[in-house]
């Protein structure tokens, strides 16, 4: 990821992706468990504010912890890098775990038309 503000706008833009197919099943998919899709969509908001809250991390660390300002961009670097990946990673991890959720509320009748549609 570029920066915390990139990112944040693609945690946003998957959430609201991931939150409009869910909320089109809601309102259009007969038999469809509504509450199960409401909480399956409560998740999904959960995880892209929870995401978006943890990318507001600073490198606790200033230049004069280390030898030369190269060590020190060096440092920032990793440790960024290595905080956006466990935030995407974990992000990822609970948007999965809300479509598994959703994809239980959706009938097994449409599960096999789409699947059908897919095929041809």
């Amino acid at each position: 990821m570029a920066n915390k503000r990139d990112f944040k706008k693609s945690v946003d833009a998957i959430g609201a992706a991931v939150c409009n197919e869910m909320m089109a099943a809601y309102y259009n998919i007969e038999g469809a468990d509504k509450n199960a899709i409401a909480a399956s969509i409560e998740k999904v908001l959960g995880s892209v504010v929870k995401a978006k809250d943890n990318a507001n991390i600073f490198f606790d660390k200033g230049v004069k912890a280390f030898n030369d300002h190269q060590e020190y961009t060096k440092a920032k670097s990793k440790f960024f890098k290595s905080m956006f990946n466990k935030i995407h990673t974990e992000f990822g991890e609970e948007i999965n775990s809300a479509l598994k959720e959703f994809n239980n509320a959706i009938p097994e009748d449409v599960k096999k038309a789409n699947k059908e549609l897919v095929k041809e």
